[in-house]
């Protein structure tokens, strides 16, 4: 009999796993590996809680591979007073060396193989034939965070160095909580009638996508199903498998199931979630077509905790194609601001900086200065319509300025999608002797043959004011994108530096 060991008291997050609902003999993690029954994992998490020994409020890192282990590590570093700190283990050798000793762990927590990517100076909990095998290193840093303090999440880096978020126990709760509420009508928590739908993510458990739904599966008392890396036909199989009916895709993960042609539909699927990067009407509408599928579109980022804007199926049943494209009304509990360039309230339907008021998120220490009188600087750019519907526009990062004339890319790669010979395109900025930065597009031509470039930017002209206009186009197979799928602009302009060609249309 393991020694009993607790987690933080009241509604940590431990507790999803100590008070759900299910049987233990109710399977609640499928991996590729097999299954795991509550009994097993909570029986699983308290042993390993118990050799991390004493971890109040100290830093545990997880290097996350693919299976059900990132699950038992998270909730084993709860139950022992720990903050959890994943590791993504598909970042470089010296990406993961980086991200452990900034996190200054008591001991972090790996399988054989990636064991041996850990500086040996820190304290090791290595994963050997079924049992936790102690690799002492150097003495611990010391590190502790605030009593609250449940996970350390990196931001994805698309825009700049990924930097670390720290998020509470009782932020992400609430959060939690509140979509659950919204998609209810009213109810949060596990429910009582009848047993819930298994929650299949498709994402990694080292990204805050992947954590998020999986404890959202926990809080209702759902077993989640494992999709470590995406596939398009693994994934169809997975949903015809499990009956789902309603799940969560990133927006290329939608684009890669419509233009696989080996998936032929996804029943009994009725209802996607749009996670992790604004979803453009092009995409959805094509999901949509394909298969049948309603999309509800959502916002949110690691630093707010999570979702802070969403569509409910009432929302959909109200607006449906009238709103498609925006993210959704903010959930109770958010204020979102939208500010122009000299910090003022924006006109309604007119497009600014996106700021908002959360009460899931982090605090004025943890985000660098990017908090003000409570609200958070996001980065994005956005418009608040009449009926409160909140559209993303773009990143202020992202923005083009054509010799003081300001461009959102996205409005840009919108109206190039809409050409029948474009499967997708990207919009970024490059120098201009004369102007300063001027647009450039990348297109992934459909099948069948790509565009003419001058035809597609006489299509372009048309909808667009002339100095929205791309200068030129480049096609390329496919786009470098972060593992949730986020197109990385930034590494298609430094390509474009290096390549002899400049912008010139190819």
């Amino acid at each position: 009999m393991p020694e009993q060991v607790t987690g933080p008291p009241g509604d940590g997050l431990a507790s999803f796993l100590t008070r759900h609902p299910g049987s233990p003999r109710d399977t609640v993690v499928h991996g590729k590996d097999g299954g795991l029954t509550l009994g097993e994992l909570r029986e699983a998490a308290r042993a390993l809680a118990v050799r991390l020994g004493e971890a109040e409020r100290a830093p545990v890192a997880c290097v996350v591979d693919e299976g059900a282990g990132a699950v038992v590590a998270m909730f084993a570093t709860w139950l022992a007073g720990g903050v959890y700190v994943p590791v993504n283990a598909r970042l470089s050798d010296a990406e993961v060396r980086d991200h452990l000793r900034a996190a200054g762990p008591v001991a972090v927590i790996a399988d054989a193989v990636q064991a041996e990517r850990v500086p040996p100076d820190l304290n090791r909990l290595v994963k050997e034939h079924g049992r936790w095998v102690p690799r002492p290193g150097a003495a611990p840093s010391g590190v502790r965070h605030s009593g609250d303090a449940a996970l350390v999440m990196r931001t994805s880096g698309t825009t700049g160095p990924s930097k670390a978020v720290v998020l509470g126990h009782e932020g992400v709760r609430e959060g939690i909580d509140t979509v659950i509420a919204r998609l209810r009508g009213g109810r949060s928590g596990a429910s009582a009638s009848r047993p819930p739908m298994p929650n299949l993510i498709p994402t990694s458990l080292a990204l805050w996508a992947g954590i998020w739904n999986t404890l959202f599966a926990f809080r209702l008392g759902a077993p989640v199903v494992l999709l470590d890396r995406f596939d398009p036909v693994g994934y169809a199989a997975l949903v015809k498998r499990f009956g789902i009916r309603s799940t969560v895709l990133a927006p290329a993960m939608m684009t890669m199931l419509a233009e696989e042609p080996r998936v032929t539909d996804l029943a009994p699927l009725r209802m996607v979630r749009s996670v992790t990067a604004p979803l453009t009407p092009a995409q959805a509408r094509r999901f949509r077509e394909r298969f049948g599928v309603q999309v509800l579109n959502s916002y949110g980022q690691t630093e707010l905790g999570g979702e802070v804007a969403g569509w409910t199926a009432a929302d959909l049943r109200d607006f449906g194609d009238a709103k498609l494209g925006a993210v959704g009304r903010p959930h109770p509990g958010v204020t979102i601001r939208i500010l122009d360039e000299d910090s003022r309230p924006a006109p309604p339907g007119e497009t600014g900086e996106i700021w908002i008021r959360s009460s899931f998120g982090t605090d004025e220490g943890r985000t660098e200065g990017r908090l003000v009188d409570g609200f958070l600087h996001t980065g994005d750019l956005g418009r608040l319509d009449a009926d409160g519907f909140l559209w993303i526009e773009g990143r202020v990062s992202d923005m083009v300025n054509r010799g003081g004339l300001k461009i959102v890319p996205q409005e840009v790669e919108e109206v190039l999608r809409r050409h029948p010979g474009v499967a997708d395109a990207c919009v970024a900025g490059v120098p201009d002797e004369r102007l300063g930065e001027v647009p450039l597009a990348w297109v992934r031509p459909a099948p069948g043959g790509r565009p003419e470039p001058e035809a597609l930017l006489a299509f372009a002209r048309e909808s667009l004011a002339g100095y929205k206009v791309p200068v030129a186009v480049r096609f390329v197979d496919d786009f470098p994108r972060t593992e949730i799928g986020k197109v990385r602009r930034g590494a298609l302009t430094a390509e474009l530096r290096q390549s002899p060609h400049g912008t010139d249309s190819r």
